[in-house]
């Protein structure tokens, strides 16, 4: 989940207004796949195609890139691969895929944990999150949770632990619910 955190902060930082993040674990296929889509000012074909380059990157801070570089490597080390889709004005996506069985894979790590931090540290920014597991599917939007707050910010503590709650029990029940299937083929 770093890498997506990485990810959508790239989306960010493009003056993207929503940024959507799938996750997608097809366990008939053995395949994870992982997609992080901005509306942001995108990239040049050109640009597009470097930026899988170590040392091209339009951050400021530093001469070297590395977040996409290293999900690339990591994808095809596990039998995978990467995409970047980016159009100048229309947003750029970003596509990850691995196997999912495959011993070298990383764990997927926090998925609640990240978008908690990108919805509470960028709160101007329409976050959703599709999480699907085979035929099982979690979605969460922030948009409403934030019409219905209004002017409460959403680094209230209170707010925090909702968030917070909604995302980890959403997974959890995505996840039981395949557990439970797969148990019941046995």
């Amino acid at each position: 989940m770093l890498h997506v955190l990485d990810i959508a902060e790239n989306g960010v930082a493009a003056g993207a207004k929503s940024i959507a993040i799938t996750i997608e674990e097809d366990l008939k296929t053995d395949r994870l796949k992982l997609a992080v889509r901005d509306d942001g000012r995108g990239m040049d074909a050109e640009l597009a195609a470097q930026v899988i380059d170590p040392f091209v990157t339009s951050r400021t801070t530093r001469k070297v890139g590395l977040g996409l570089p290293l999900l690339k490597e990591a994808a095809e080390l596990c039998n995978g691969g990467l995409s970047i889709e980016s159009r100048p004005g229309a947003g750029t996506t970003v596509r990850v895929e691995f196997q999912h069985s495959h011993i070298d894979r990383m764990p997927l790590g926090d998925v609640a944990g990240t978008m908690l931090a990108l919805i509470v540290g960028w709160p101007h920014v329409h976050w959703t999150l599709t999480y699907r597991v085979n035929d099982a599917e979690f979605v969460f939007d922030d948009e409403p949770i934030k019409q219905e707050l209004g002017d409460i910010p959403l680094s209230e503590p209170a707010v925090i632990g909702f968030l917070r709650e909604s995302l980890q029990a959403g997974i959890e029940e995505l996840t039981n619910r395949q557990d439970a299937s797969i148990a019941k083929a046995f």
